[in-house]
């Protein structure tokens, strides 16, 4: 085996780790120090609604809901995709008062996951939902609600996933240990949220609706290193989550007697970073004396970043089917950039599945979908 050939076998090997850590590289940057840009993100934002808005526990006609939804991200650009899981259970009570009006209370449970592959960085949150639904008149068409939310989260990252250039070996491996001085990989913060929704159903198929929640009001710090000093004995800078300001607006308004029109749109604002969900479904009843219906539907999502350009992230495209009791949805993010090509889409796919306990009729306090 001549020389060249494995000088040139070497060069092989050594350009390809390079751009293996090269990439960890940007993605651990991504996580680990960029993180007050990072917030739990869903296209069926209605399909989670202890995550939307924290006045939307119990915004249902009937006695329970449970609702699970997932989204993989990225799965063709990446080996291992990007994976965020969500499931929810809230409770609705009648409140008894001397009132003609019929207020009613919830409360709310929420699991949520995110998990990154790749570099092996989770973020786990459960959080308690309670909300008041105060009627506004005396047909129980109108609603005012205040919600608030409190949660733990816990964000962990796997070192062993991660390599450092001081542990290549110079010939075939990264082998040697690192003297990177490296933070405590696991902890857990606090977090608070607070919102309000209006909901007018003046008649079966016809309704509206209006709310905003704040999350992370105690914008709390979510960096690895914030109980960390550096050599020179100064304590490395916080890393805040900033609280996050949403608007949802959305309604229903009867076509015909089988079909319906459903506007959406959502503003988010987090930081110097802006999203906007604009669009629409449409409802086909399936038949005239039940709720079974068949939705679809899709919305553009701009987005600005920290020099306020303001562009579309994305189409999203969705489909959802409701039988009975359950509603199921899918939608994918045909996204208009990616992680390496700007002009190469590549997208996001997203299952979602509820189900309504002791469902009383077609006039709801929340949006589907």
């Amino acid at each position: 085996m001549s020389n060249s050939f494995l000088t040139f076998a070497f060069l092989k090997f050594y350009l390809k780790s390079i751009m293996k850590q090269f990439y960890i590289f940007i993605l651990a940057i991504f996580f680990l120090v960029d993180l007050s840009a990072q917030d739990k993100h869903f296209s069926q934002f209605y399909s989670s609604p202890l995550t939307l808005n924290p006045a939307l526990t119990g915004a249902y006609n009937g006695r329970y809901r449970f609702s699970t939804i997932y989204r993989d991200q990225w799965r063709r650009v990446i080996d291992s995709p990007f994976r965020t899981f969500a499931t929810e259970l809230d409770v609705r009570f009648k409140v008894k008062s001397n009132s003609q009006y019929k207020d009613a209370a919830a409360v709310g449970l929420v699991f949520f996951r995110d998990k990154v592959s790749g570099i092996d960085f989770g973020t786990q949150q459960i959080a308690i939902s309670g909300a008041y639904h105060k009627g506004l008149d005396y047909d129980n068409k109108q609603f005012l609600t205040i919600g608030f939310q409190g949660a733990l989260s816990q964000r962990n990252v796997n070192y062993e996933q991660l390599t450092f250039g001081d542990q290549f070996n110079g010939l075939d491996g990264y082998t040697f240990d690192t003297d990177e001085d490296l933070p405590v990989n696991n902890f857990s913060y606090g977090d608070l949220s607070v919102g309000i929704n209006y909901a007018f159903t003046p008649k079966a198929r016809k309704s509206f609706y209006a709310g905003f929640a704040m999350h992370h009001i105690t914008q709390p710090d979510v960096s690895f290193y914030r109980d960390e000093v550096d050599a020179d004995g100064e304590s490395f800078a916080s890393e805040k989550l900033y609280a996050r300001y949403s608007t949802q607006l959305s309604a229903e308004l009867p076509a015909s007697d089988m079909l319906s029109f459903l506007p959406r749109v959502l503003i988010a604002k987090q930081g110097p970073h802006l999203e906007i969900n604009a669009g629409a479904n449409v409802r086909f009843m399936l038949n005239d004396y039940s709720n079974n219906s068949f939705y679809v539907g899709g919305w553009f999502r701009p987005v600005a970043n920290e020099e306020n350009n303001l562009g579309i992230d994305a189409l999203v495209l969705m489909a959802g089917l409701q039988k009975g009791s359950f509603l199921f949805g899918v939608s994918y993010d045909a996204n208009f950039q990616d992680l390496t090509n700007y002009h190469q889409g590549q997208g996001a796919f997203e299952l979602s599945i509820s189900y309504f306990g002791d469902f009383e009729n077609d006039s709801v306090l929340c949006p589907r979908f």
